[in-house]
């Protein structure tokens, strides 16, 4: 006769880096792929005549029609970059996660934000658990940010958060950062895969049923995704990403989920000894004026969000002495880069399979937009022919692994942003029905005029090349060049 006394719950493992589990014991996790991560977690214990009853509703039920909308109105954070892309400003009761590097920014950025609701009369409290009370005030005398109605603490505990929010009562509550904090009678450590639910989810709480904004800064992992359990970013309102290079005092704030606003937002900012400021024009930033026509450089226009960027290209092809020629990038898709210098072989005649190509970005910026192939593609061949493209061009377009040029998104915003810019002409893809197939060879490209700019359409790669003058050198062409005269262009 079978026992009928109830077997004993079954161990589990689960990851500490994001909270996958398994029934037995594995080397490295089957989500995250992280090493040594797994380790066996206490058994829950589970009856079968658990269940579920009916309990008092704490409002009830109303036609939406009824429900007030007032309550979730943005409200201006006093950075107008950062209300650009939160939609519009910081909502009552919303929980935002604040997601980046170390040392990108993201304590500097939230302490004026913090500092300005305070000098609107919201009062604010920032919550640090990295930093001493004396670290911050250091760093709020140098960026200008003390004021009477921002209360600063240093706590690593929960209970002790939610008591001083109890005793400030903040519109605005700042936690730098959610891994730091920890929850007693939690297992775990703090940063923790159930620490820090625990601590998000007591944190959302207070933001709904008091109606405060909560402003979590999170940690990212280094491959760049959000530190912690997956569950995090399902638990707030808004996550945000903060970008940037340590090379450079530019930074962008990216929008990876808001439910108040536009995903499809950035903001600008430049990081420097004083404090964090706005740039509200950061096209310049990414382009470098030269005197001259200088071989090897295009400038692009990508699209970041809604706002339109240029960038410049670079790029520097040698002879390489490596049986494996080096492909090196800087704020470019090696990949793209790939297949770009591919078109242009098969295409275009140009050969680089035995040269050395460095292709980079000017201060930083990082180019994913696929409309920037074009501006790539004829910085790469002007390097390789030494012959430099027409002074003030720009250059957008997609290639296609056919050499074509496929159009890209927001073309008007695009133009409209270089002619701002005082650039002469751009090249861009021409108009499906001006298909290089159904074109004689003379017509394959076609000129117009766009806000004072000279606009010129080319249905692919070869037909770009050669409207700007980027042409094949000949072998007596090279020789000449070897032979340090000068060849003719």
């Amino acid at each position: 006769m079978a026992s009928s006394r109830p077997r004993p719950p079954r161990s589990t493992y689960r990851c500490s880096e994001c909270g996958w589990t398994c029934a037995k014991w594995v080397g490295r996790c089957g989500e995250c792929q992280a090493w040594g991560s797994v380790a066996e977690a206490a058994p829950e214990a589970t009856t079968a005549t658990s269940r579920t009853t009916a309990t008092a509703v704490t409002a009830p039920a109303v036609p939406i029609g009824r429900v007030s909308a007032e309550q979730a109105l943005h409200t201006g954070s006093g950075v107008a970059e950062l209300d650009r892309v939160l939609g519009g400003g910081l909502v009552p009761g919303a929980a935002v996660l604040l997601a980046g590097e170390p040392g990108v920014g993201k304590s500097t950025l939230l302490l004026e934000v913090a500092a300005r609701t305070a000098a609107r009369g919201q009062r604010t409290l920032y919550v640090t658990g990295e930093e001493s009370a004396s670290q911050v005030r250091l760093r709020a005398d140098r960026t200008d940010a003390v004021h009477d109605e921002l209360y600063l603490a240093a706590e690593t505990d929960l209970g002790a958060v939610l008591t001083h929010v109890e005793q400030v009562r903040p519109q605005l509550l700042v936690v730098d950062s959610v891994q730091t904090i920890g929850a007693s009678g939690v297992d775990g450590v703090p940063g923790g895969v159930t620490q820090v639910k625990e601590v998000a989810q007591a944190l959302v709480r207070v933001a709904k049923t008091r109606d405060i904004t909560v402003v979590l800064v999170g940690h990212v992992t280094k491959d760049g995704s959000i530190a912690g359990p997956r569950v995090l970013e399902h638990l707030v309102d808004v996550v945000l990403h903060f970008e940037g290079d340590r090379n450079s005092r530019f930074r962008m704030v990216r929008a990876v989920k808001n439910r108040f606003g536009p995903v499809d937002e950035v903001g600008c900012f430049d990081l420097g000894p004083h404090g964090i400021s706005a740039v509200e024009d950061p096209t310049g930033i990414f382009t470098e004026r030269h005197h001259g026509r200088v071989a090897g450089a295009c400038v692009a226009v990508t699209m970041e969000g809604r706002r339109p960027l240029l960038a410049e290209v670079q790029a520097l092809a040698t002879q390489s002495p490596l049986e494996r020629p080096r492909r090196t990038t800087s704020g470019i898709d090696g990949s793209r880069l790939a297949m770009v210098l591919a078109v242009l072989q098969q295409y275009c005649g140009i050969s680089l399979h035995k040269h050395d190509v460095f292709a980079s970005t000017v201060g930083g910026a990082r180019l994913t937009d696929p409309g920037s192939d074009l501006a790539v593609a004829i910085a790469v061949a002007s390097a390789h022919l030494l012959t430099p493209p027409p002074y003030g061009v720009v250059a957008l377009g997609e290639i296609g692994l056919s050499g074509e040029l496929r159009r890209v998104r927001d073309l008007p915003q695009r133009l409209a942003e270089a002619a701002r810019l005082g650039f002469a002409m751009a090249v861009v893809p021409a108009e499906p029905h001006q298909g290089r197939r159904s074109r004689p060879q003379a017509e394959r490209t076609v000129e117009r005029a766009v806000e004072g700019m000279k606009v010129v359409e080319a249905p692919d790669v070869l037909s770009a090349l050669r409207m700007l003058g980027l042409r094949q050198r000949s072998t007596r062409s090279l020789e000449l060049l070897e032979g340090g005269e000068e060849a003719p262009f």
